[in-house]
């Protein structure tokens, strides 16, 4: 998202500020009414629910990409994630909680359709958002974890990571929406305008993300 921003900025000459976190927490504090102009959530029932209580513009909310789930191994670990995660020769798997983020959701049924749910239930470590997901594994706390693509696109450190198998989870459908507080704002819907253009779609592919219902 910060190239995408980084991109805006320089083509626009606005400046935009980034709050990061879960899709669920990022919702709350909307709710609550937090100072945010868009919304740019990992599923599509969150922008949904911001219409519906009046938080949210009608007719501004689109699908801007569908994400990809990965399982990502710590470094020192000789075989690849998928094998580990078969046999369960780990000791921590870390998830973003499935109540708040949609890629801990799409975690847990991943390993339920594996028929790994009952094996590993017990050894996972449950984080606010996929970064602290992420956070776990590469600091060491935990060996495994299920993060999002675009957290493993480095391309001066390449990752070792398991694509999962969409056919595994749910889609995630990631849309994006502009809120109350940011009705007046010409940034805000320039910026919106701008996720759906042709350099914002290059630049989400290179992260992993695809457009939305790509298989």
């Amino acid at each position: 998202m910060r190239d995408i921003v980084t991109a805006f900025e320089h083509q626009s000459q606005h400046r935009v500020s980034i709050a990061s976190g879960s899709s669920g927490k990022l919702y709350a504090q909307i709710i609550q009414g937090a100072p945010f102009d868009v919304f740019l959530s990992a599923d599509q029932e969150k922008p949904k629910a911001l219409l519906e209580s009046g938080h949210g513009i009608s007719g501004s909310r689109f699908t801007y990409a569908q994400g990809s789930l990965v399982v990502i191994a710590t470094n020192g670990l000789t075989d690849d994630p998928k094998a580990l995660l078969s046999r369960g020769e780990f000791n921590r798997l870390a998830i973003a909680n499935p109540r708040l983020a949609p890629y801990g959701a799409a975690a847990v049924e991943t390993l339920k359709a594996l028929t790994l749910w009952d094996a590993v239930s017990q050894k996972l470590v449950i984080g606010e958002s996929v970064g602290q997901a992420y956070h776990f594994v590469i600091s060491g706390n935990a060996q495994l974890a299920f993060i999002a693509r675009a957290q493993v696109y480095n391309p001066q450190r390449k990752a070792r990571y398991w694509p999962v198998p969409t056919k595994l989870h749910s889609p995630i459908y990631q849309d994006a929406v502009l809120l109350k507080k940011g009705s007046n704002q010409l940034a805000a819907k320039q910026l919106l305008a701008f996720l759906q253009s042709e350099q914002a779609l290059i630049i989400m592919d290179d992260y992993g993300y695809q457009p939305a219902g790509q298989q």
